[in-house]
């Protein structure tokens, strides 16, 4: 279940039209109208990119009327924050223990020298 969700935030962010989408519901809730207005694309393109944020679960929108609103689900981009920070600090450590050797035969090195 976690790596399905993953999967399918950060497929939605891949694509630099959604992450723009997602970039300006991240100031506040916005129209469909409103998203599409900076973009070169159609709305039938825009609606398109709303449905992958959607099925993702990045992005939820709220119909009234004629008028759909659109806003940033913030649990989603957590879950995907959450994972990218635990390899951060695997690979954190690793370098972390990779500098220890390096100083360690650099010391080693410079002992071996000075005999």
């Amino acid at each position: 279940m976690q790596a399905a969700l993953l999967d399918r935030t950060f497929h939605a962010l891949s694509d630099p039209t959604r992450r723009a989408m997602v970039q300006r519901l991240s100031r506040g809730p916005a129209t469909v109208s409103e998203l599409a207005k900076p973009l070169s694309i159609s709305l039938p393109a825009v609606m398109q990119h709303l449905a992958v944020l959607e099925a993702s679960g990045v992005v939820t929108s709220q119909k009234v009327g004629r008028v759909r609103t659109c806003q940033v689900e913030p649990k989603a981009l957590t879950t995907a924050e959450r994972w990218i920070a635990e390899r951060r600090q695997l690979w954190e450590r690793r370098l972390d223990r990779l500098g220890e050797y390096l100083d360690e035969t650099s010391d080693q090195n410079d002992k071996d020298v000075a005999k």
